[in-house]
Protein backbone atom coordinates (compact mmCIF):
# COMPACT_ATOMS: atom_id res chain seq x y z
CA UNK A 1 0.00 0.00 0.00
CA UNK A 2 0.89 3.56 -0.97
CA UNK A 3 1.97 5.84 2.69
CA UNK A 4 -0.62 8.50 2.92
CA UNK A 5 0.36 11.77 2.18
CA UNK A 6 -0.62 15.17 3.03
CA UNK A 7 -4.20 15.45 3.41
CA UNK A 8 -4.35 11.59 3.41
CA UNK A 9 -3.67 11.98 -0.44
CA UNK A 10 -1.32 9.09 -1.91
CA UNK A 11 2.18 10.10 -1.27
CA UNK A 12 4.65 10.14 -4.05
CA UNK A 13 7.28 6.68 -3.93
CA UNK A 14 10.52 8.59 -3.73
CA UNK A 15 13.69 6.53 -3.25
CA UNK A 16 16.97 7.46 -2.07
CA UNK A 17 19.21 7.59 -4.90
CA UNK A 18 22.46 9.07 -2.52
CA UNK A 19 23.36 9.70 0.52
CA UNK A 20 21.89 13.13 1.07
CA UNK A 21 19.98 16.06 -0.60
CA UNK A 22 16.84 16.19 -1.97
CA UNK A 23 15.81 12.99 -2.59
CA UNK A 24 16.94 12.21 0.65
CA UNK A 25 15.09 14.74 2.49
CA UNK A 26 12.24 14.14 0.42
CA UNK A 27 12.13 10.51 1.35
CA UNK A 28 12.16 11.03 4.93
CA UNK A 29 9.67 14.12 4.90
CA UNK A 30 6.93 12.76 2.80
CA UNK A 31 7.08 9.17 2.77
CA UNK A 32 8.66 8.20 6.29
CA UNK A 33 10.46 5.16 4.29
CA UNK A 34 13.54 5.95 6.06
CA UNK A 35 12.39 6.52 9.18
CA UNK A 36 10.04 3.09 9.17
CA UNK A 37 13.26 0.99 8.02
CA UNK A 38 15.40 2.62 11.20
CA UNK A 39 12.72 1.34 13.42
CA UNK A 40 14.36 0.01 16.74
CA UNK A 41 11.84 -2.97 16.39
CA UNK A 42 13.53 -4.02 12.95
CA UNK A 43 17.14 -4.18 14.09
CA UNK A 44 15.92 -6.14 16.89
CA UNK A 45 14.83 -8.52 14.18
CA UNK A 46 18.32 -8.24 12.77
CA UNK A 47 20.13 -8.84 15.67
CA UNK A 48 17.98 -11.80 17.09
CA UNK A 49 17.89 -13.60 13.74
CA UNK A 50 21.99 -13.27 14.17
CA UNK A 51 22.28 -14.37 17.51
CA UNK A 52 19.78 -17.60 16.94
CA UNK A 53 21.99 -18.37 14.50
CA UNK A 54 25.00 -19.05 16.43
CA UNK A 55 26.35 -19.88 19.78
CA UNK A 56 28.99 -17.17 19.85
CA UNK A 57 28.22 -13.90 22.18
CA UNK A 58 30.58 -11.90 21.62
CA UNK A 59 31.44 -8.28 22.41
CA UNK A 60 34.09 -7.42 19.68
CA UNK A 61 33.67 -6.97 16.35
CA UNK A 62 35.37 -5.95 12.90
CA UNK A 63 34.25 -4.52 9.93
CA UNK A 64 36.63 -5.58 7.06
CA UNK A 65 37.51 -2.87 4.27
CA UNK A 66 38.10 -3.65 0.82
CA UNK A 67 40.35 -6.23 0.48
CA UNK A 68 40.24 -6.89 4.09
CA UNK A 69 37.73 -9.86 4.31
CA UNK A 70 40.03 -12.78 4.55
CA UNK A 71 40.21 -12.49 8.30
CA UNK A 72 36.75 -13.55 8.64
CA UNK A 73 38.02 -16.88 7.18
CA UNK A 74 40.41 -17.47 9.41
CA UNK A 75 37.87 -18.09 12.65
CA UNK A 76 37.33 -21.21 13.99
CA UNK A 77 33.62 -22.77 14.66
CA UNK A 78 32.58 -19.90 12.30
CA UNK A 79 28.71 -19.35 11.38
CA UNK A 80 28.72 -17.18 8.28
CA UNK A 81 25.29 -15.01 6.96
CA UNK A 82 25.45 -13.40 3.58
CA UNK A 83 23.53 -10.38 3.86
CA UNK A 84 20.87 -11.01 1.31
CA UNK A 85 19.61 -13.81 4.66
CA UNK A 86 19.57 -10.95 7.15
CA UNK A 87 16.41 -9.59 7.78
CA UNK A 88 16.30 -5.90 6.87
CA UNK A 89 19.53 -5.64 5.76
CA UNK A 90 21.17 -4.09 2.67
CA UNK A 91 23.33 -5.72 0.42
CA UNK A 92 27.26 -5.07 -0.72
CA UNK A 93 27.95 -4.30 -4.09
CA UNK A 94 31.46 -3.93 -4.51
CA UNK A 95 34.61 -6.38 -5.34
CA UNK A 96 36.38 -6.87 -2.64
CA UNK A 97 33.64 -7.39 -0.15
CA UNK A 98 32.36 -11.04 0.37
CA UNK A 99 28.79 -9.29 1.97
CA UNK A 100 28.86 -11.43 4.95
CA UNK A 101 28.50 -11.65 8.65
CA UNK A 102 30.45 -13.97 9.87
CA UNK A 103 30.71 -15.03 13.98
CA UNK A 104 33.69 -17.48 15.51
CA UNK A 105 36.42 -17.56 17.41
CA UNK A 106 39.94 -15.90 16.86
CA UNK A 107 42.88 -17.45 19.06
CA UNK A 108 39.75 -18.66 21.32
CA UNK A 109 38.01 -14.77 21.44
CA UNK A 110 34.01 -15.02 20.17
CA UNK A 111 33.94 -12.10 17.39
CA UNK A 112 32.21 -11.07 14.69
CA UNK A 113 33.55 -9.85 11.81
CA UNK A 114 31.53 -7.71 8.84
CA UNK A 115 32.55 -9.03 5.81
CA UNK A 116 32.64 -6.12 3.33
CA UNK A 117 30.44 -3.02 3.96
CA UNK A 118 27.86 -0.46 2.51
CA UNK A 119 28.76 3.37 1.12
CA UNK A 120 27.24 6.08 -0.09
CA UNK A 121 28.46 5.64 -3.28
CA UNK A 122 26.58 2.70 -3.61
CA UNK A 123 22.86 4.34 -3.43
CA UNK A 124 22.35 4.04 0.35
CA UNK A 125 21.76 7.07 2.90
CA UNK A 126 24.28 7.09 5.58
CA UNK A 127 22.19 5.73 8.32
CA UNK A 128 21.54 2.57 6.20
CA UNK A 129 25.48 2.53 6.05
CA UNK A 130 25.93 2.40 9.24
CA UNK A 131 22.90 -0.05 10.26
CA UNK A 132 24.82 -2.89 10.89
CA UNK A 133 26.72 -1.11 13.78
CA UNK A 134 23.58 -0.72 15.75
CA UNK A 135 22.43 -4.26 15.15
CA UNK A 136 25.99 -4.88 16.71
CA UNK A 137 25.38 -2.81 19.59
CA UNK A 138 21.85 -5.42 19.50
CA UNK A 139 23.51 -8.01 20.26
CA UNK A 140 25.91 -6.97 22.51
CA UNK A 141 29.47 -5.68 21.05
CA UNK A 142 31.24 -3.23 23.58
CA UNK A 143 34.23 -2.74 21.36
CA UNK A 144 34.82 -2.44 17.54
CA UNK A 145 37.64 -2.45 14.73
CA UNK A 146 37.12 -0.67 12.02
CA UNK A 147 39.14 -0.71 8.69
CA UNK A 148 39.36 0.63 5.29
CA UNK A 149 41.74 0.69 2.66
CA UNK A 150 42.74 4.39 1.94
CA UNK A 151 45.03 6.48 -0.10
CA UNK A 152 47.91 7.98 1.66
CA UNK A 153 48.14 11.85 1.37
CA UNK A 154 51.26 12.10 3.72
CA UNK A 155 54.26 12.33 1.90
CA UNK A 156 55.97 10.33 4.52
CA UNK A 157 53.48 7.30 3.84
CA UNK A 158 54.00 4.27 1.61
CA UNK A 159 52.21 1.65 0.01
CA UNK A 160 51.59 -0.99 3.00
CA UNK A 161 51.78 1.16 5.89
CA UNK A 162 49.28 0.84 8.73
CA UNK A 163 47.66 4.16 10.03
CA UNK A 164 46.28 3.99 13.15
CA UNK A 165 43.77 6.64 13.11
CA UNK A 166 43.36 9.52 15.71
CA UNK A 167 41.10 11.27 14.56
CA UNK A 168 39.01 11.96 10.85
CA UNK A 169 37.13 15.38 9.44
CA UNK A 170 33.71 14.52 8.60
CA UNK A 171 33.17 16.02 5.23
CA UNK A 172 29.71 14.78 4.43
CA UNK A 173 28.97 15.68 7.96
CA UNK A 174 30.35 19.46 7.14
CA UNK A 175 27.83 19.49 4.13
CA UNK A 176 24.42 18.49 6.54
CA UNK A 177 25.26 14.53 6.30
CA UNK A 178 25.16 12.64 8.99
CA UNK A 179 24.27 8.82 9.78
CA UNK A 180 22.44 10.69 12.96
CA UNK A 181 19.78 13.26 11.10
CA UNK A 182 16.50 12.91 11.62
CA UNK A 183 15.05 11.38 14.57
CA UNK A 184 17.20 10.67 17.92
CA UNK A 185 16.60 7.07 18.69
CA UNK A 186 17.50 7.71 22.91
CA UNK A 187 17.69 3.69 23.54
CA UNK A 188 21.25 4.05 21.49
CA UNK A 189 22.25 7.39 22.70
CA UNK A 190 22.12 11.04 23.13
CA UNK A 191 20.76 13.34 20.93
CA UNK A 192 24.11 15.67 20.40
CA UNK A 193 27.38 13.18 20.34
CA UNK A 194 30.38 14.04 21.46
CA UNK A 195 33.35 12.97 19.34
CA UNK A 196 36.57 14.02 20.52
CA UNK A 197 38.36 11.06 21.92
CA UNK A 198 36.01 9.42 19.11
CA UNK A 199 39.72 6.56 18.28
CA UNK A 200 40.00 5.46 21.58
CA UNK A 201 43.26 6.32 23.48
CA UNK A 202 44.02 3.29 25.25
CA UNK A 203 43.25 1.05 22.26
CA UNK A 204 45.39 2.40 20.38
CA UNK A 205 48.14 2.15 23.01
CA UNK A 206 47.55 -1.45 23.00
CA UNK A 207 47.61 -1.64 19.00
CA UNK A 208 51.07 0.09 19.12
CA UNK A 209 52.37 -2.23 21.82
CA UNK A 210 51.30 -5.29 19.93
CA UNK A 211 52.85 -3.60 16.68
CA UNK A 212 56.35 -3.57 18.71
CA UNK A 213 55.74 -7.51 19.28
CA UNK A 214 55.06 -7.93 15.92
CA UNK A 215 58.24 -5.93 14.85
CA UNK A 216 55.68 -3.54 12.54
CA UNK A 217 56.38 -0.37 13.90
CA UNK A 218 58.38 0.83 11.11
CA UNK A 219 55.47 0.97 9.39
CA UNK A 220 52.85 1.94 11.76
CA UNK A 221 51.80 5.44 11.30
CA UNK A 222 49.10 7.49 13.30
CA UNK A 223 46.84 10.57 11.30
CA UNK A 224 43.85 12.02 10.24
CA UNK A 225 41.45 10.11 7.87
CA UNK A 226 39.05 12.24 5.90
CA UNK A 227 36.14 10.42 4.03
CA UNK A 228 34.97 11.39 0.81
CA UNK A 229 31.72 10.39 -0.81
CA UNK A 230 33.58 8.50 -3.89
CA UNK A 231 33.06 6.50 -6.38
CA UNK A 232 35.19 9.25 -8.18
CA UNK A 233 39.12 9.60 -7.03
CA UNK A 234 40.06 12.75 -5.99
CA UNK A 235 41.25 15.53 -8.09
CA UNK A 236 44.81 16.96 -7.49
CA UNK A 237 43.42 20.51 -6.29
CA UNK A 238 41.02 18.54 -3.69
CA UNK A 239 44.06 16.85 -2.78
CA UNK A 240 46.42 19.52 -2.55
CA UNK A 241 43.83 21.30 0.23
CA UNK A 242 42.82 17.93 2.05
CA UNK A 243 46.83 18.31 2.56
CA UNK A 244 46.13 21.83 3.97
CA UNK A 245 43.80 20.95 6.34
CA UNK A 246 46.18 18.18 8.21
CA UNK A 247 44.65 15.11 6.17
CA UNK A 248 46.89 11.96 6.55
CA UNK A 249 45.17 9.38 4.30
CA UNK A 250 42.06 9.69 1.99
CA UNK A 251 39.21 7.21 1.59
CA UNK A 252 35.06 7.02 1.18
CA UNK A 253 34.32 5.01 4.40
CA UNK A 254 34.43 4.37 7.84
CA UNK A 255 33.32 7.87 9.12
CA UNK A 256 29.61 7.22 9.48
CA UNK A 257 30.43 3.80 11.27
CA UNK A 258 32.07 5.50 13.44
CA UNK A 259 30.12 8.14 14.47
CA UNK A 260 27.08 5.44 14.84
CA UNK A 261 29.60 3.08 16.90
CA UNK A 262 30.19 6.33 19.35
CA UNK A 263 26.47 7.26 19.42
CA UNK A 264 25.78 3.27 20.63
CA UNK A 265 28.34 3.94 23.50
CA UNK A 266 30.87 1.51 21.93
CA UNK A 267 34.82 2.25 22.32
CA UNK A 268 36.08 2.40 18.68
CA UNK A 269 39.73 1.56 17.18
CA UNK A 270 40.27 2.18 13.51
CA UNK A 271 43.07 1.08 10.72
CA UNK A 272 43.63 2.25 7.00
CA UNK A 273 45.80 -0.01 5.34
CA UNK A 274 47.83 2.62 2.58
CA UNK A 275 47.07 0.88 -0.61
CA UNK A 276 47.96 3.66 -2.96
CA UNK A 277 49.68 7.12 -2.67
CA UNK A 278 47.72 9.95 -3.76
CA UNK A 279 48.43 11.73 -7.14
CA UNK A 280 49.14 15.30 -6.14
CA UNK A 281 51.17 16.51 -9.18
CA UNK A 282 49.65 17.43 -12.54
CA UNK A 283 52.86 16.45 -14.44
CA UNK A 284 52.34 12.83 -14.25
CA UNK A 285 50.49 9.86 -16.07
CA UNK A 286 49.61 7.79 -13.11
CA UNK A 287 46.13 7.03 -12.27
CA UNK A 288 44.62 5.64 -9.17
CA UNK A 289 42.16 2.43 -10.07
CA UNK A 290 40.58 0.14 -7.46
CA UNK A 291 42.19 -3.01 -8.73
CA UNK A 292 45.78 -1.31 -7.50
CA UNK A 293 43.63 -1.01 -3.91
CA UNK A 294 42.36 -4.94 -4.01
CA UNK A 295 45.91 -6.43 -4.65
Amino acid sequence: MAPTGINGREAPDVQALASGGGFMCLEQTVTGTSDHDFRYELLEESAQFLLDGTKHRPNIAIICGSGLGSLATELEERDEFPYETVPHFPVSTVTGHAGKMVLGLLSGIPVMCMQGRFHAYEGYPLWKVSMPVRVMKLMGIEQIIVTNAAGGLNEKYNVGDIMFIKDHINMQGFAGDSPLRGRNEERFGPRFLCMNNAYDKELRSLAREAAQQLGLMDIVKEGVYVMLGGPTYETVAELRLLSILGVDAVGMSTVPEVIVARHCGMKVFAFSLITNKCITDYETDLEPNHAEVIE
